[in-house]
């Protein structure tokens, strides 16, 4: 009895926060007027290949972007590491690791890190525009803590715990944030599932320090004084996202799964993704092909979009037994077409411990 009125609470809050996303998602006056945009990045090879979509059906480590609720489908350890480069030609880095852990029948546990690098850029004044005077590294970081359970053979739940950094040489801005989903698995061979996630509800974020004060003369004195301003406050760009997906198990060695899912973004336009994923099992290796499409508004006309990725998705894995301890091992690629910044790829590789 415990264990259902937990889930009916937990559905009943995400409904109740999706009732207050109706009249703010998509709004086309709040688009842009968030930060925290990183939040917003599939690190991911398998998923970001599958478009996103795998509301309902992304397992294990990369759950913790998709819905936390399939971080449960781990099987014992998942150990994960990927680099993107992210908007192709912009010189953008994100490198993304994480390990997920069963901690019980019902429960599992996990830790991933996302951080951006944009290099080294010179620091410059107004009296010396050309720089010359040092090199500063902007970064942005995500920490998430995640926690999924079994309630039962068809009810799966999640909550997932963000931790953002941003800062640049005399500036950093840091907050926190929280994902919650819930995934129903139905259907003589669970091939039927149904997920919904709330995303990036968190606290508003501030940058502050030295870069905001400034030294000036006061004549009240007739010397320098340090004025210091104030800076605004940023939301986070939370978001809720309905999922759908369907497993057609042709038979033991071949599955192909169909997914969609809508995203209803608080403060860019909606989203609507749809992602097939063919697998094929040998003895000792699988081999997965994924292709998606992310939609949105204006997304084919480069005067009104307002995002510069173009939709297409696409990206393999390969999953072998190597060696003698047959070692489970998995190395994956996705790829995102952009404009202008060319193709954006992700790398990665994947040890699954059972």
């Amino acid at each position: 009895m415990n264990i259902f009125k937990t889930i009916i609470n937990g559905a009943l809050i995400i409904s109740t926060f999706s009732i207050g996303f109706e009249s703010i998602a998509g709004n086309e006056d709040r688009i842009g007027s968030a930060g925290g945009s990183e939040m917003l990045v599939n690190p991911w090879a398998r998923s970001s290949a599958f478009g996103s979509a795998g509301v309902a059906s992304t397992n294990g480590l990369e759950a913790q972007f998709s819905n936390i609720a399939g971080l449960a489908f781990t099987d014992q350890t998942q150990i994960k590491f990927n680099y993107t480069n992210w908007l192709g030609d912009a010189n953008i880095s994100l490198n993304s690791a994480g390990i997920a852990q069963r901690v019980g029948d019902q429960t599992v546990i996990a830790l991933s890190l996302q951080a951006f690098g944009y290099g080294d850029i010179d620091i410059t004044t107004v009296d010396l525009p050309e720089g010359g005077i040092g090199q500063f590294s902007p970064r942005k970081n995500i920490i998430n803590l995640g926690f999924a359970r079994e309630f039962s053979n068809s009810i799966y739940a999640g909550l997932n715990v963000k931790i953002i950094n941003e800062n640049i040489a005399n500036l950093k801005a840091s907050g926190v944030a929280f994902d919650a989903g819930i995934r129903y698995v139905t259907g003589e061979q669970d091939h039927i599932k149904f997920g919904i996630t709330l995303k990036n509800v968190g606290t508003p974020m501030k940058f502050e320090g030295d870069g905001l004060s400034q030294e000036i003369f006061y004549q009240g004195t007739g010397g320098n004084a340090t004025m210091v301003q104030r800076g605004a406050s940023f939301e986070l760009p939370s978001l809720l996202a309905l999922g759908f997906a369907y497993d057609f198990i042709f038979d033991e060695n071949n599955k192909l799964t169909a997914a969609a899912a809508f995203h209803a973004n608080s403060f860019t336009n909606d989203q609507f993704n749809i992602g097939l994923d063919y697998g094929m099992a040998f003895e000792k290796a699988a081999v997965n092909v994924r292709a998606g499409f992310v939609g949105e508004k204006a997304i084919f006309d480069r005067e009104e979009s307002t995002t510069s990725l173009t939709g297409l998705t696409a990206g393999v894995s390969v999953d072998a037994l190597l060696g003698e301890k047959k070692i489970p091992l998995g190395f994956e690629y996705g790829m995102r077409l952009s404009n202008p910044f060319g193709v954006i790829n992700t790398f990665g590789v994947t040890l699954s411990l059972k």
